[in-house]
C-alpha cells in the first residue's frame, strides 16, 4: 500500500504538515486585524503590538486540516484599494508691479514626513544548539521562513538545509505591508505572508539556544492587583500567553486558590494562594485573558480586604466600589 504524501495545512495559525486528513487542526478561522498599531485576529480577543507577538497568539478553533484556505474573506475597504490623495492645490496668478504674473499655491505645502523604522529587537540566537533535540512540526523561528521540522530532522539530514528569511521587521503603514529589509509592499495580508525572504543562511533555526533540558521556567511570583465591592473581590494576576488548554484554576477551599498556569513560551506559575478572607467556592469564577487571569471571588461575609493574600503586608488603602457594607 502506497504511503500517503505529506501535505501542508493552509489554515492560518496552523501550517503543519499532515498525512491524516482526520487529524485535529488548531487554527484561526477569521482574517487578521491591524488597527492603530494593534495586531490580532478577528476570531479571538488578544491584541498585541509587535509582529512576533502577533504570530505567537494561540489559535482559537479546533477543526480538521485542509489544503484549502477557507478563511472568511476580509471586507475590502476604500483605504485598501487605493489611498485617498488630496488633489494638488490650484495655482492662482498674482500681478506684481512689473506686470508679470507669478503662480503660487493657494496653501503652503507641509514638509513631507517620513515614518521612522521600528526599533530593532534584542539580538537572538543565530543557530540551533546541537545538543537540543528538535521536535517534529517545529516552525523555523526566522521571520518569513515558515519551514517546519520533521520527525527525521537530525544533524545528518540538516546538511542540505537552506533557510530563506527576512532579517528586518514587519512594517504596516497606511494599508501597505512589507519588511524593513526589502522594498516590496503589498496590500493583502496573505500576499504579505508570501513575500519571499531576502536573506539566505545554511540550516533553519527551530529552537535557538533554548534550554538544554527543554524544561519550563518556573515563575516564583506574578504581578497582581484587585478591587472589591461589599460582596466580591475582583483580582487580576498578570501573565501573558497562558495556555488555556493546560491551565488549571481550582477554588480548593474557602481560604485558598490552587493555580497552575503554564504558558506557550515555556513558563509556568504554580502556587497555592492563601486568601485574606473566606470565599464561596461554588459561586467564585475565573477567566483567562490575553495578558492576565481575572478572578471573581464571592465573599462569605461583607468584610473589606486590605490585601488579596493573607500572607501579604497590610496597607491602609482599601479600594472599594459601591456602598460600604454594614457592620
Amino acid at each position: 500500500m502506497a504511503e500517503k504524501r505529506a501535505e501542508k495545512c493552509a489554515h492560518k495559525g496552523c501550517g503543519k504538515t499532515f498525512t491524516d486528513p482526520n487529524e485535529d487542526c488548531v487554527y484561526h478561522p477569521d482574517p487578521p486585524v491591524f488597527h492603530e498599531g494593534q495586531k490580532g485576529w478577528k476570531c479571538c480577543k488578544p491584541r498585541v503590538l509587535t509582529f512576533d507577538e502577533f504570530l505567537s497568539i494561540p489559535p482559537c478553533t479546533t477543526g480538521k486540516h485542509s489544503t484549502i484556505d477557507d478563511t472568511a474573506p476580509e471586507p475590502t475597504t476604500k483605504s485598501q484599494e487605493t489611498e485617498d490623495v488630496a488633489p494638488p492645490p490650484k495655482p492662482i496668478a498674482i500681478t506684481n508691479g512689473d506686470s508679470k504674473k507669478t503662480s503660487i499655491s493657494q496653501r503652503p505645502q507641509a514638509p513631507q514626513q517620513t515614518t521612522p523604522a521600528p526599533s530593532a529587537p534584542p539580538p537572538e540566537s543565530e543557530s540551533d544548539d546541537p545538543s537540543i533535540t528538535i521536535p517534529a512540526n517545529k516552525t523555523c523561528r526566522r521571520r518569513g521562513c515558515n519551514a517546519t521540522s520533521s520527525a527525521t530532522t537530525g544533524a545528518s539530514s540538516r546538511q542540505e538545509e537552506e533557510c530563506v528569511y527576512h532579517s528586518g521587521q514587519a512594517i504596516f503603514h497606511e494599508g501597505s505591508k512589507g519588511w524593513t529589509c526589502c522594498k516590496r509592499r503589498v496590500l493583502e495580508f496573505d500576499e504579505f505572508m508570501k513575500i519571499e525572504g531576502c536573506k539566505q543562511k545554511k540550516r533553519h533555526m527551530f529552537v535557538g539556544k533554548g534550554k538544554k533540558d527543554q524544561g519550563e521556567e518556573a515563575l516564583i511570583t506574578v504581578r497582581h492587583d484587585f478591587y472589591q465591592t461589599p460582596t466580591t473581590v475582583i483580582a487580576s494576576l498578570y501573565l501573558k500567553k497562558i495556555d488555556k488548554h493546560r491551565a488549571r484554576i481550582e477554588f480548593s477551599s474557602p481560604d485558598e486558590i490552587s493555580l497552575d498556569l503554564p504558558t506557550t513560551d515555556m513558563k509556568r506559575y504554580k502556587s497555592n494562594v492563601p486568601l485574606f478572607g473566606p470565599i464561596d467556592t461554588s459561586k467564585s469564577t475565573s477567566k483567562i485573558m490575553g495578558t492576565k487571569v481575572e478572578l471573581t471571588l464571592v465573599k462569605l461575609d461583607n468584610d473589606s480586604w486590605p490585601t488579596l493574600r493573607s500572607d501579604e503586608q497590610r496597607t491602609s488603602e482599601i479600594t472599594q466600589v459601591g456602598p460600604a457594607g454594614r457592620a
